[in-house]
């Protein structure tokens, strides 16, 4: 059967884009499924402040009436000021296993990227950082984090046959909790050197409301530090609340660590959480009836730690704040029994990140891909 491809514009058009790979993705076990009202938020311009510096279309695949495959196109008109470019992003990237899906989507993105004026396209992005990104190239048999995206392996072989190619890769580590041996000696001297030499001390975080008390200040200088990572776009002070809201209310005190300098002023932060992988699996995707039990329970299952966020300011950098913070997450860890942790998605170009891991038996069990083309290749 050919393909068709729509915009979703209505709201119950957005509600099946973001329902499309609940099919695809049926009965796999590795697949995390977002909660539906979360990414319907996300594509709703009057919410997410995101849409003030971008402009998006959702196209839905369809196959004799039936959805097949979604693609999310956006014109994020700050990163194309920030980088000089004329890019249209893909994300929200899904499709049966049928070539003719994702021709027919990319047809449609690259039409709509025309008629803006754009000559490349990347992804998979999102309108942020903190969205969603990069296509799954390694680690199919792995179970997902909420912070990553799942595809099947089929996706990176479409896209080298509509001519992408690699632009950079992300990787993820799985290390192993240090029950047996506890933090090594020689992180805990250095990191006892670090905090006396640069007169840091830690913050700490008494209560949920303590973190959102504290939220501007940490995604301001999550802003700050991610200035120069590739693909990173400035967030508005509007963006900014919105994320404190979305996700700050949810974490364990214990489990974000902060570092003050001298005067004061926040200069690094690690913000780490439960996995939530198999709740969200149970959830289905719904927090009413008992998704939100699922969650509560997960917040309190001490098996793998995700890290989620973290950054140093730039002027403080090289000078051990990092592993400061590493070191008290894994004091953290030990205590509340977590046996695993997830490192989540790091730039394949930044050692300086992957090399504290390896004091912890990293495993390097997940890649991911951004890709690009120009417009017409």
């Amino acid at each position: 059967m050919s393909i068709t491809v729509k915009p979703a514009q209505t709201k119950s058009e957005i509600r099946k884009f973001v329902k499309v790979p609940f099919a695809i993705y049926k009965g796999n076990p590795y697949w995390i499924p977002p909660l539906i009202m979360d990414d319907i938020a996300t594509f709703d311009r009057a919410k997410n402040p995101a849409f003030a510096q971008a402009e998006a279309r959702f196209f839905i695949a369809y196959q004799d009436g039936r959805p097949v495959g979604r693609l999310a196109a956006i014109i994020s008109h700050v990163a194309n000021k920030k980088y000089g470019t004329k890019d249209v992003r893909f994300g929200w990237f899904d499709t049966i296993e049928d070539e003719e899906v994702p021709r027919a989507l990319f047809a449609a993105l690259e039409a709509w990227g025309r008629e803006n004026g754009m000559e490349t396209i990347t992804g998979p992005h999102g309108f942020t950082d903190l969205d969603p990104q990069g296509m799954l190239i390694q680690g199919f048999d792995k179970l997902g984090t909420i912070a990553g995206i799942y595809n099947h392996p089929y996706y990176s072989q479409y896209m080298e046959k509509l001519g992408f190619q690699k632009e950079i890769d992300y990787v993820e580590f799985l290390s192993t909790v240090p029950h047996e041996t506890g933090v090594p000696e020689k992180l805990v001297r250095l990191a006892d050197r670090v905090r006396e030499r640069g007169n840091f001390r830690l913050l700490e975080f008494k209560s949920r409301k303590d973190i959102v008390d504290h939220g501007e200040e940490i995604f301001q200088l999550l802003d700050e530090s991610f200035e120069e990572i590739y693909g990173s776009v400035p967030m508005t002070h509007e963006q900014i609340h919105y994320y404190v809201k979305k996700y700050l209310p949810f974490t364990d005190p214990e489990l974000i660590k902060a570092v003050l300098n001298e005067s004061g002023e926040m200069i690094g932060f690690l913000v780490t959480m439960p996995s939530l992988s198999k709740a969200m699996q149970k959830a289905r995707g719904r927090l009413f009836p008992l998704g939100w039990l699922y969650m509560l329970k997960a917040l309190k299952t001490y098996e793998v730690i995700d890290f989620c966020l973290a950054g140093v300011r730039k002027n403080y950098r090289g000078q051990g704040v990092d592993l400061l913070m590493s070191v008290e997450i894994v004091k953290s860890s030990l205590k509340k029994g977590f046996k695993y942790a997830e490192s989540n998605q790091e730039l394949e170009n930044n050692p300086k990140v992957q090399a504290q891991w390896k004091y912890f038996n990293p495993v390097n069990h997940k890649r991911r891909r951004i890709y690009k083309r120009a417009i017409g290749q």
